[in-house]
C-alpha cells in the first residue's frame, strides 16, 4: 500500500510554492505548428488512437488523470477515479467508449430455406390474394375478384399443412383462415353462386373456434332472400339476432328491417308491422318508417297510416341547416372555410339524405291520400297541413301541385287548371313551376293563346326554368314562327344541357326549315342520351329519307323495330322503302307484319291486294278487299274489286253475286252496270236487257249532267269576260271549261272498272308520317312537362318534371 504513497524531497521543503509556475507544453498553442504528433493527428486519424504511455509522459510534466506511471493509474478523485478499475491494475487502457473492442460482427444471413422462412412467405402471399380479390370486386371485375379468392383458399391450406409440419396446431392463425373464407363466400355470393356462398358460410359458421361468427348468419339470410326462400331466409335472420349481444344495437336493428321487409314479401303484413313498431320505437329512421306506411296500407288501416305517416315526418334527419352555409359577415377566412365546406363530401351526403326523406315523404303522401278520407282531395289537405306543421314545409307545394296532377289522371281538367291558379301569388319558383303544367295543359287543348300567356309567367318567374322556355317554344312553333321557336329552344338548352325535350323540339323545328344537317345533327346527339327512344330512332330514318339516302333510312328503321317489333307504321315504312327500292320480296314481308300487327291500314291492305293481283293470285287478294270494304263501307271500288278477283279467278258466278249486290247498294254506279253487262252478256242470263236498259238511261243522265256543268261554265265565262271587258277571255274561258271537262273525264276514267279493273291501276303512295295506333297525329313540339321525350303520335303521356317532384 505504501509503494502508492509519493513524498516530497527534502529539498523542496522551503519552497512552499514550487510548481505552480511550472507551465504544461499541452497548451502551447505557440508551438503547435513544431510539435509532429499533432500535426499527424491532424493530417490523419492518428488522433483518434489511445494516447500511448510515452507520448503522455514526454508531454507533460506530471502525470494526467487516469494516465498510468509505473504501471500504477493516478486516481481522478480522492474518492474514486472515474473509470479506474482493478482491471487497470492489471494494465488495461482507460477505454469508455469501447473502442478497442473493433468493429462489430456482420449480421448472420437469412437462410430462405428454413421452414420458417417459407411459412412466413407463404402467409404474406395469402394476405396480398386476398387484398387483390377486394380490389378486383371494388373495381367491378366479379371473375378476377373470385379467381384470386379461390388460389387465397388453394395456398392458405397448404400453409395450414406446412405450419402444423413446423408447429402444434395451437399456433395456426386463425385470423387468416377466417379471413380467407369469409372474402371466398363474399365472392361466391357476388358471381351468384349462392350453393357455393352458403357453403363457405356453414364452414365458418360451424367452426367453433372463430370467434363471433354467428353474425355471418345474416349474409346467409341475405342468400335466402335472393333466392326467394323466405322462410329461411326469415330463420337465419332471427338466428343471427339471437347471437348478437344488445350492445350492438344498430346491427340488431337492421337484421329487424331485414325481417319486416321479408314479411311483406311473404304477405304477412301483421308479423311486418310489429317488426317495423319496434324499430320506430326503439330508433326510428326513413325506411323503416316508409314500410311501415305501405304495411298499414296492405292491411288498409286508415287511422295506423295516419299515425305512421306522422312518424315518417318526425324522424330526425341530423343534418346541418342551409344557414351554415351562408357567411355572416365579410371576413374572408370565414369565406374560403364555407366556401371549402359548401359542396364536400359531407355536404353531399347530406343533400342525398334530404332528398331520399323527400322522396319517401312524397312517395308515402301520394300513397295514402286517396285513401285515408272520403276522397283524394281531402286526404291530400291533410297530408299537406301535416307537412306545413314539420320540418318539410317547402314540400307541402309540391303535394299540391302532385293534387293536380291526380286531377289530370282523372280527367278532372278543371279542377287541374283551377288547383294550379292557386300559386300564381306564390314564390317565384312554386309559381313556375305551376305556370309552366299550366301552359302545359292548355297547349294539350289547342288553346295557345292561353298557353302561351302562361308560359309568358313561367318564364317571367324563372328564367332559367328550361320546361318554361320549352313550352314557349312549344307556343310559338304552333303558331308558325319556327326560328323565333328555335331561339327558345336554344336559351332552354343554355340552362340544362340535359332538357332532351327542347333537343328533340329544335330537331323539329329544323326540319320545318328544311335544314335537315341540322336537324340530322340534334337527332344524333339525342340519340347518343336516349339509346333505345323509338320517336328518335324514326326521326333520323325520317330525315336520311327526306335527304334522299334510302340506305340509312333503311338502317335506322331496322334498328326502330328491333326496339318497337310491333310498331305498324314503322314495318309499313320498311316495306314502302324496299318498295321504291324495287325489292318486291322485301317490301311484302315487311307489308305483311304491319298487316299482322294492324289490319285496319287501308293502305297496308291496298299494297297487299295489289301485290297478289300482280303476282297473278287473285284469289288471295280477295280477303284483303273484303277487310277493306268492312272497314269503309261506303266506298264502292272495295267490292269492285272483289267482284274483278272472282271475275279474273275464273268464278263467273260469285262475281255476278257480287256485283248483283253491289248494283242493289249502289244503283247509280256505271261500272257495276257494264261489268253486269258484260257477263250477264257472256253467260246468255235474260237480265242483261235490263241491265244494258239501266246502263244506257245512267250514261245519258252523265252526258246531260256533264253538258249542264260546261254550259254554266260557259256562261259564267262569258258574264265575267263581258263585266272585264275583254274580248280575248271567251277563249280563255272555255279553254278553262274544257280542261275542268278533261280533268272530270280522267278523274272518271280513274274510277274502278271503268275501261280496265280496278286492280290494274298503279298504287297509291301511303304516307310517310310515322303514326302509332294509339295516336293521331306527327311532328308536334313536345312539351316539357312530359316526363319522357315522345313525339305527338303517342297519345299516352306521363306528365313529370315539375309536375310530378320526385
Amino acid at each position: 500500500m505504501m509503494q502508492n504513497v509519493h513524498l516530497a524531497p527534502e529539498t523542496d521543503e522551503d519552497d512552499l510554492y514550487s510548481g505552480y509556475n511550472d507551465y504544461n507544453p499541452t497548451y502551447d498553442t505557440e508551438e503547435l505548428e513544431n510539435d509532429t504528433a499533432f500535426q499527424q493527428a491532424v493530417r490523419t486519424s492518428h488522433g483518434r488512437r489511445p494516447p500511448s504511455k510515452t507520448s503522455l509522459a514526454s508531454s507533460m510534466g506530471r502525470p494526467m488523470t487516469g494516465a498510468l506511471q509505473d504501471g500504477v493509474a493516478r486516481p481522478m478523485t480522492a474518492v474514486r477515479a472515474a473509470g479506474f478499475t482493478k482491471a487497470a491494475l492489471r494494465g488495461s487502457a482507460f477505454d469508455p467508449l469501447g473502442q478497442s473492442r473493433g468493429p462489430a460482427p456482420p449480421l448472420e444471413a437469412k437462410n430462405e430455406d428454413s421452414p420458417e422462412e417459407k411459412i412466413r412467405q407463404l402467409e404474406k402471399k395469402v394476405n396480398e390474394l386476398v387484398e387483390e380479390s377486394c380490389v378486383a370486386n371494388g373495381c367491378g371485375d366479379l371473375k378476377l375478384a373470385l379467381e384470386k379468392a379461390k388460389d387465397a383458399g388453394r395456398k392458405e391450406r397448404v400453409l395450414v399443412r406446412q405450419r402444423e409440419q413446423v408447429t402444434t396446431p395451437e399456433n395456426i392463425n386463425l385470423d387468416l383462415t377466417y379471413s380467407v373464407l369469409f372474402n371466398l363466400a363474399s365472392q361466391y355470393s357476388a358471381n351468384e353462386m349462392y350453393a357455393e356462398a352458403l357453403n363457405t358460410y356453414q364452414v365458418i359458421v360451424k367452426n367453433k373456434m372463430f370467434s363471433n361468427a354467428g353474425r355471418l348468419k345474416v349474409n346467409m339470410g341475405n342468400i335466402y332472400l335472393k333466392q326467394r326462400n323466405y322462410s329461411k331466409a326469415i330463420k337465419f335472420y332471427r338466428m343471427a339476432l339471437d347471437q348478437i349481444p344488445s350492445v350492438h344495437k344498430e346491427m340488431r336493428i337492421k337484421i329487424m328491417q331485414n325481417i319486416g321487409v321479408t314479411f311483406i314479401k311473404t304477405g304477412q303484413y301483421s308479423d311486418a308491422i310489429n317488426s317495423f313498431e319496434h324499430i320506430m320505437s326503439m330508433a326510428p329512421n326513413l325506411k323503416a318508417g316508409f314500410n311501415l306506411i305501405l304495411s298499414y296500407f296492405a292491411v288498409g288501416d286508415q287511422e295506423k297510416m295516419k299515425k305512421a305517416f306522422q312518424k315518417l315526418i318526425a324522424v330526425p334527419l341530423e343534418i346541418d341547416e342551409d344557414d351554415k352555409y351562408i357567411s355572416p359577415n365579410d371576413d374572408p377566412h370565414t369565406n374560403l372555410v364555407i366556401e371549402a365546406i359548401k359542396n364536400d363530401h359531407l355536404r353531399q351526403m347530406e343533400r342525398e339524405r334530404k332528398a331520399m326523406a323527400e322522396k319517401y315523404i312524397m312517395t308515402a303522401a301520394k300513397l295514402i291520400a286517396p285513401v285515408i278520407e272520403t276522397s283524394f282531395a281531402v286526404g291530400y289537405d291533410w297530408c299537406v297541413e301535416v307537412v306545413k306543421a314539420s320540418q318539410y314545409v317547402e314540400l307541402a307545394n309540391d303535394l299540391e301541385i302532385n293534387k293536380a296532377i291526380t286531377y289530370l289522371r282523372q280527367k278532372d281538367f278543371n279542377q287541374a287548371v283551377e288547383t294550379l291558379k292557386m300559386f300564381e301569388k306564390k314564390d317565384s319558383r312554386v309559381k313556375s313551376a305551376a305556370a309552366t303544367n299550366l301552359s302545359f295543359l292548355y297547349y294539350l287543348e289547342n288553346e295557345f293563346a292561353q298557353a302561351s300567356s302562361y308560359a309568358d309567367l313561367a318564364v317571367n318567374s324563372d328564367r332559367y326554368n328550361p320546361s318554361a322556355l320549352t313550352n314557349k317554344g312549344n307556343t310559338v312553333f304552333a303558331n308558325g314562327d319556327y326560328e323565333k321557336a328555335a331561339e327558345f329552344y336554344k336559351e332552354a338548352l343554355r340552362n340544362d344541357s340535359s332538357c332532351t325535350e327542347a333537343l328533340y323540339n329544335i330537331g323539329l323545328t329544323y326540319k320545318k326549315l328544311n335544314r335537315l344537317d341540322e336537324a340530322l345533327d340534334c337527332f344524333l346527339k339525342l340519340h347518343a342520351i336516349l339509346r333505345n327512344s323509338a320517336q328518335v330512332l324514326y326521326q333520323i330514318a325520317h330525315v336520311y329519307e327526306l335527304m334522299e339516302d334510302p340506305n340509312q333510312a333503311i338502317e335506322w328503321l331496322m334498328q326502330l323495330i328491333s326496339v318497337v317489333p310491333t310498331d305498324s307504321r314503322a314495318l309499313s315504312k320498311l316495306g314502302e322503302l324496299y318498295d321504291s327500292e324495287g325489292d318486291k320480296s322485301q317490301a311484302f314481308q315487311y307489308y305483311y307484319e304491319s298487316y299482322r300487327y294492324f289490319p285496319s291500314n287501308i293502305e297496308v291492305i291496298e299494297w297487299l291486294g295489289a301485290y297478289y293481283i300482280d303476282t297473278q293470285f287473285c284469289e288471295k287478294a280477295i280477303q284483303y278487299f273484303e277487310r277493306a270494304s268492312l272497314i269503309q263501307p261506303t266506298q264502292v271500288k272495295w267490292q269492285l274489286m272483289v267482284a274483278s278477283c272472282f271475275r279474273r279467278s275464273g268464278n263467273y258466278q260469285k262475281a255476278l253475286d257480287t256485283y248483283k249486290d253491289i248494283h242493289r247498294k249502289f244503283p247509280e254506279n256505271v261500272e257495276c252496270l257494264r261489268f253486269l253487262v258484260r257477263l250477264c252478256t257472256d253467260i246468255g242470263l235474260k237480265e242483261v236487257q235490263e241491265y244494258a236498259t239501266k246502263l244506257k238511261r245512267l250514261e245519258k243522265m252523265k252526258e246531260i249532267r256533264e253538258q249542264r256543268i260546261k254550259s254554266g261554265r260557259d256562261g259564267s265565262g262569258g258574264s265575267r269576260s263581258k263585266r272585264e271587258g275583254s274580248a280575248g277571255s271567251d277563249s280563255g274561258q272555255n279553254c278553262s271549261a274544257s280542261s275542268k271537262g278533261e280533268r272530270l273525264g280522267a278523274r272518271l276514267r280513274a274510277l274502278p272498272g271503268t275501261n280496265e279493273p280496278y286492280e290494274s291501276s298503279s298504287n297509291k303512295e301511303i304516307d310517310a308520317s310515322y303514326v302509332d295506333p294509339l295516336g293521331p297525329q306527327i311532328e308536334r313540339p313536345k312539351t316539357a312537362a312530359k316526363k319522357r321525350i315522345d313525339e305527338d303520335d303517342f297519345a299516352d303521356e306521363e306528365l313529370g318534371d315539375d309536375l310530378l317532384p320526385e
